[in-house]
């Protein structure tokens, strides 16, 4: 029997320099500067032609579609093992103790943005794909490493890869966590617009907060005109005491500006995070700002605070395979002039629809003037658990971990997986390993890392040999 393990310490050198390389390119989509032949920015097919050439150079071959995704392919057969990955990563945000784009080694632990998301399980399993074509094993399937370049937003490149390549057989995404993701709820954003009219005694000029739908805002801060700012930056002092957060007050030409910082997290399970958004509106809620400013303090401070299962909504909804409809408030911006914006995303299970989601917040929006756009959505995704393809990843990973109580489990988040009818997320946080995707100092220790990638050895031999 192959040691993987073994195998996998063999690689560690060669992985972590090509793996930091590919850290170092901050490779966030930007539409600022998208051009016809980088439809995303340019750092993003940065990284896509980097890693392609790596692939080229290791004997794989290999196709850009577009500057938006990408594959490295070996072997020969009629059915398709299909591994998705990403090379994109979020914003890195404020917070971070060391360079987000110069990735390091603490005790043990590599970070930089992308070390978890999804970089360091991507390459990983690269790795494994890797290994096993220079041991010359014979595969029995053809095999395609397929990389998208725009996961953390509209998922354009893989979209794009299943519009002009034969869809794959089956597969799995590096792109989630350990034992195995074989259900992932659907995903849905609504966005809320206000119009730019104040009242009231206290005048709101300006309110940004978040980076993406689906990140719980770090930071947030407002501009404010008030009679009595003394007394306002008392209370907003009070406030802060009170709360697990962190804020400053600070009075300047434009007026009153409130700054609050709390916690980022995944958007997936905002109960991670401490939603600095919703914060300082909650704040704010107690003062007396009317009009359509108002109606933005209002439903973020006194219906969207700390209220991810969305009970203010009469929304509340559970699938006893799937879990509870979540909310997470990501982006929220208003101006005296031009008007709001919120941004909700939202993850629902089965039995539940985006429809039902929106007549749901009409409800209580109506009264408030409040315009409601529904976006693209994703339904529910679910592989049976007696699938060939769950069964033969479980059997890997309780091999390599000695963990035989390990089950498959259902999540909020969304993977390439699910772009598959035969698709799951495998990999590569441990349950014993913090979560950090989506946050500042974003790591994944580098033993955690080449023990995924003994799984993935394991699994794509089995898959591919069987």
């Amino acid at each position: 029997m192959t040691d993987w393990q073994a195998k996998a310490q063999q690689q560690k050198e060669d992985y972590l320099n090509d793996l930091i390389a590919l850290m170092k390119i901050e490779s966030v989509r930007d539409d600022s500067q998208a051009t016809d032949e980088f439809p995303l920015g340019p750092k993003p097919a940065q990284a896509l032609t980097i890693f392609l050439e790596m692939a080229q150079q290791d004997g794989f071959r290999t196709k850009n579609i577009d500057n938006v995704v990408g594959y490295a392919e070996w072997g020969e057969g009629d059915e398709t093992l299909a591994i998705l990955a990403h090379l994109d990563v979020m914003p890195a945000g404020n917070g971070w103790d060391t360079d987000p784009f110069d990735p390091v080694i603490k005790d043990g632990k590599l970070y930089g943005r992308g070390a978890s998301d999804d970089k360091g399980p991507g390459m990983a399993a690269y790795y494994a794909l890797k290994t096993l074509k220079d041991m010359n094993i014979k595969f029995n399937k053809k095999v395609r490493f397929i990389v998208g370049t725009d996961e953390e937003s509209d998922w354009t490149g893989m979209k794009r890869y299943f519009e002009v390549e034969p869809a794959p057989t089956f597969g799995f995404s590096p792109d989630a966590e350990f034992p195995l993701i074989n259900g992932e709820k659907g995903n849905v954003s609504m966005k809320l617009a206000f119009a730019g009219d104040n009242a009231g005694e206290v005048v709101l000029t300006s309110f940004e907060s978040g980076l993406r739908p689906n990140m719980v805002p770090r930071e947030a801060e407002a501009v404010l005109e008030a009679a009595n700012t003394d007394q306002m930056v008392a209370d907003f002092n009070v406030f802060i005491a009170n709360n697990p957060i962190t804020g400053q007050a600070d009075v300047t030409p434009a007026g009153l500006k409130l700054s609050v910082v709390g916690k980022a997290a995944h958007g997936m399970e905002p109960r991670n995070g401490e939603n600095a958004g919703t914060y300082l509106a909650s704040f704010l809620s107690q003062y007396d700002i009317k009009g359509a400013a108002g109606s933005f303090i209002t439903l973020l401070g006194k219906y969207m605070h700390q209220d991810s299962r969305l009970h203010n909504f009469d929304l509340a909804f559970a699938d006893d395979v799937m879990g509870d409809l979540t909310m997470n408030v990501g982006l929220m911006s208003f101006d005296a002039h031009k008007g709001g914006q919120v941004d909700m995303n939202f993850r629902y299970p089965k039995g539940i629809t985006p429809d039902d989601i929106q007549n749901k917040l009409s409800v209580v929006t109506a009264p408030l003037s409040v315009t409601i756009t529904q976006g693209s959505f994703m339904v529910p995704h679910y592989v049976d658990a007696s699938d060939p393809l769950v069964t033969t990843l479980m059997s890997a990973y309780r091999d390599q971990t000695g963990d035989d109580k390990a089950q498959p489990e259902v999540v909020g988040g969304g993977t390439y997986g699910r772009m598959m009818e035969r698709g799951v997320a495998f990999g590569a946080l441990f349950d014993h390993t913090e979560d950090t995707m989506h946050q500042a100092n974003e790591f994944q220790p580098v033993d955690d890392l080449l023990m995924a990638m003994a799984i993935y050895m394991q699994s794509i031999n089995d898959l591919v040999t069987d």
